[in-house]
């Protein structure tokens, strides 16, 4: 399958690299406008230059493609997504959806009126850890999960970045992340969302960086979410770490690796350790999944799990959790129109 990438500079190396290492996908062009960084990544991945356009419009018209991978800032997102869609070129479109929910929605008819496969890159669910957890809490030997805690806390170090102007980077940029891990692992979704953002006196972003967020999901667990962008110290993995407190214990998820504690351990001895538990075995992770699932969706029609219409959930999640910073009032979770 033959794909034309575009937008090659910051989270472009990663999907260059998955590109690069696949057997299944392979480039037939690449779009970027910064001639600095289009030359740049040539020589760091010996690309043809011949093969790095302007445009998208120009790339289709030069190279034959089955699929498009977009890497561009979100506000970019629909118009990419549509003109892909309108060649008659999949679309794999990196995260968050898009800018505003009726861009996504666009997006979404757009892939249901051409039957294309479109689909959003939610990588983070394909991490072992995150697997391993959603099959323990699924199985039901645990029973049932009343409470899930997460905190995500990191200093990043930005430079000339579109997100240090995003509003809201922590929720739009990283919390989507989050968030759908939150359905993925629960799932099912949320039915009311309260929080609050504010941004520390020595941030570098315009706007809030920090949050703390409240939802209450299907099935009545409440998931408490803490985080910052902003962070002066210890910082977790971009997975965060989560605590899950079920009927018959307790789960974490902490460093990508996952611990079980029981209570009749902690009858016995407070000091109980925690049991690491084996992780799932992945054959392919990350952007490797999601490329691979890709892959097999457009070559055989198989639906991948994130699809647009899908991931239309997640993303509400993060336009709800917005309404509810900007009213101060808890806000129901609604149910997203195409």
């Amino acid at each position: 399958m033959k794909v034309i990438q575009v937008g090659i500079g910051n989270m472009g190396n990663t999907w260059l690299n998955a590109v690069l290492k696949s057997t299944e996908v392979e480039f037939a062009g690449f779009v970027e406008i910064n001639d600095a960084i289009a030359e740049e990544q040539a020589g760091k991945y010996n690309l043809d230059r011949s093969l790095i356009f302007k445009t998208l419009e120009e790339a289709i018209a030069k190279v034959k493609a089955d699929a498009v991978i977009d890497v561009t800032p979100p506000r970019f997102h629909s118009p990419v997504a549509i003109t892909a869609m309108n060649a008659g070129l999949h679309v794999l479109t990196e995260k968050p959806f898009s800018d505003t929910m009726e861009a996504a929605q666009a997006i979404v008819r757009k892939a249901q009126e051409t039957g294309l496969v479109q689909m959003v890159a939610q990588n983070r669910r394909y991490f072992p850890s995150v697997q391993t957890v959603r099959r323990i809490l699924q199985s039901g030997e645990m029973g049932r999960v009343t409470a899930v805690t997460v905190e995500h806390y990191r200093h990043m170090t930005f430079s000339n970045n579109f997100r240090l102007h995003m509003q809201y980077p922590l929720i739009v940029d990283m919390a989507i992340h989050h968030f759908d891990m939150m359905r993925c692992i629960l799932g099912c979704n949320p039915l009311t969302v309260y929080g609050r953002s504010w941004n520390p006196p020595w941030s570098r972003f315009d706007f809030d960086a920090s949050a703390s967020v409240l939802f209450e999901f299907e099935n009545k667990a409440i998931v408490s979410y803490n985080g910052s962008w902003e962070s002066q110290g210890g910082d977790t993995s971009y997975n965060g770490n989560w605590r899950f407190d079920c009927e018959k214990g307790v789960l974490w998820m902490r460093d990508n690796q996952v611990y079980r504690g029981y209570p009749e351990a902690w009858n016995k001895d407070m000091d109980a350790p925690q049991e690491p538990q084996d992780m799932d075995y992945l054959p392919y992770a990350h952007q490797a999944y999601l490329l691979h699932e890709f892959y097999e969706a457009v070559t055989t029609g198989k639906p991948p799990i994130t699809t647009g219409a899908d991931n239309l959930y997640s993303l509400g999640m993060v336009f709800d959790t917005i309404k509810s910073f900007e009213t101060g009032s808890v806000v129901r979770c609604g149910v997203p129109e195409v």
